[in-house]
């Protein structure tokens, strides 16, 4: 059986680290990228490792495009060595941070930041991985909840996840042809270092419990699992879809 590599963005921590290690479970390899905490990234290799996968973790800026560049000469790099060949099966655009602002009280490099991290970034590295996916493979991008509901303060960074969405469906259109997939995921509130942890603060985390039909906080470990899914044959079906995982977050 041949076993399927999976390169995801931010796979360092919360969402990416719970996605790579759903992934891992169902044997596929991987290559994940960090910003700046390279502790972390190996903790979570050495974790993919112990059940019996390979994984490796490289630098990846979202804040500087041309980052992706560098990123992927990496990754392709490593998959010549290991596999003979620079090609991979499952693209994860994870990695992103937020910030709190007012429309009033943002500023150009604010905005600017959450295009570079979310949309351009994502945009430009899926672009340059595109001749290395394999045909019958997979797209994820990760969105959120606030690309459909508003709360006051995300302005910006839910912009950057609306355009996020709009491209996805565009990804589905134009690599049909190849049976590749391409679909978003939109968690919710999550309880991870995302945003300082705001939502881990109590107060903030009885709001969001009171506003989600399954009462509570999502936790990284609500994500990966459906990543995991998506990256199946199981959703071979599945296309341009957006998915909301967020326990029933304002329905």
């Amino acid at each position: 059986m041949n076993t399927k590599t999976a390169i995801i963005t931010g796979g360092s921590r919360g969402l990416g680290r719970d996605m790579a290690m759903n992934l891992a479970k169902e044997g596929v390899n991987i290559i994940l990228s960090y910003h700046s905490n390279i502790d972390k990234a190996n903790e979570v290799v050495q974790e993919i490792e112990a059940i019996g996968q390979k994984a490796v973790a490289f630098p990846f800026d979202a804040n500087k495009p041309e980052s992706a560049y560098a990123f992927m000469d990496k990754a392709k790099g490593y998959l010549k060595q290991e596999n003979g060949s620079p090609n991979f099966d499952f693209l994860v655009n994870n990695a992103g941070t937020g910030t709190f602002n007012m429309i009033a009280d943002t500023t150009e490099v604010q905005f600017d930041e959450m295009m570079n991290i979310h949309l351009k970034s994502a945009y430009f590295l899926t672009q340059t991985a595109l001749p290395f996916i394999n045909d019958g493979g997979k797209i994820i991008n990760v969105s959120s909840g606030l690309a459909r509901f508003s709360l006051p303060g995300m302005s910006a960074y839910a912009i950057m996840k609306g355009a996020i969405e709009v491209f996805t469906r565009y990804l589905a259109k134009e690599l049909g042809s190849r049976k590749i997939t391409a679909n978003t995921l939109a968690p919710g509130a999550i309880a991870t270092d995302f945003a300082v942890g705001a939502n881990r603060n109590e107060e903030k985390s009885k709001i969001i419990a009171s506003i989600t039909a399954l009462g509570r906080v999502g936790e990284a470990e609500d994500i990966g699992g459906v990543v995991a899914f998506l990256c199946s044959d199981r959703a071979g079906w599945v296309n341009g879809q957006r998915i909301e995982v967020s326990g029933g977050m304002l329905v």
